[in-house]
């Protein structure tokens, strides 16, 4: 696909199909666990049993969203194969379920496919049945009491349509490929994209400091909004003995939801 941002010429912009399901949800779900600023402070124990738990609830948000048509990732051209049964299905994703000792290196070894970043998106005037990430909430509880502030705080009320608007729900990179400012480059060839296919704005929840400076400050003519916002350390719960506590207090990371108007 062809667009005003470019990348290296060893990478490329493709859309998502479902021959990428677990490749993308590999590349999801071990940003998250792994990688995020967030979740390995929230969640340090059993890393590896989590990402396997995260992984398979959440095949239906990566489903889902490969199915719109609007999700897309960076493939690079010139990857080598770790393993040489990926080579010839174009790559493989070696993950041993039963293997919950597997080590963070050993994890991304084994993601051994050529796709590295990835953007996961779908059309907000279709939305998500918020049933079915149940179980993804049960692996990581705060991000749905986390998403949920995020609404009530929502600086232009309650949005009761998101038609027009392409909701980004995934925003990854492969740990091994961070620093090549693919994520940014997604994301502004995604701006320019959506507009091509008829979208108004463009909605992502951002829970890293990089992607919230993106996402925050467009390039023109795109404007850029955080309607709502909140940090981690602030966050309160309440305890066995019916106080309230603010039990993630070391984790000092902002989280923001943001608008950008297209047109």
């Amino acid at each position: 696909m062809s667009g005003p941002i470019s990348l290296a010429p060893r990478f490329e912009i493709r859309q998502l199909g479902p021959e990428h399901q677990d490749w993308a949800n590999a590349i999801v779900m071990h940003s998250n666990i792994f990688c995020s600023p967030v979740w390995p402070n929230i969640y340090p124990a059993d890393k590896t049993k989590r990402l396997y738990q995260g992984f398979f609830a959440s095949e239906y948000l990566i489903a889902y969203q490969i199915a719109s048509g609007l999700s897309y990732g960076v493939f690079d051209k010139e990857y080598k194969y770790k393993f040489p049964s990926s080579e010839p299905t174009g790559g493989k994703l070696h993950w041993d379920w039963n293997d919950e000792a597997a080590t963070n290196e050993q994890l991304i070894k084994q993601m051994d496919f050529p796709l590295v970043s990835v953007a996961m998106s779908y059309d907000g005037s279709n939305p998500i049945d918020l049933d079915r990430l149940k179980p993804l909430f049960e692996v990581i509880p705060l991000l749905a009491k986390s998403l949920q502030r995020l609404d009530e705080t929502d600086s232009r009320g309650e949005v009761t349509t998101h038609e027009g608007t392409l909701m980004r729900n995934g925003t990854s990179t492969k740990a091994d490929y961070e620093g090549h400012g693919l994520m940014k480059r997604a994301a502004h060839w995604l701006m320019h994209e959506s507009v091509s296919k008829g979208f108004k704005g463009i909605e992502i929840p951002c829970f890293h400091d990089a992607v919230i400076g993106v996402w925050s400050n467009p390039p023109a003519p795109f404007r850029g909004e955080i309607v709502a916002q909140l940090n981690i350390k602030d966050q309160e719960e309440i305890d066995g003995d019916g106080k309230e506590v603010k039990p993630y207090a070391h984790v000092d990371q902002q989280v923001a939801k943001i608008y950008v108007t297209l047109g």
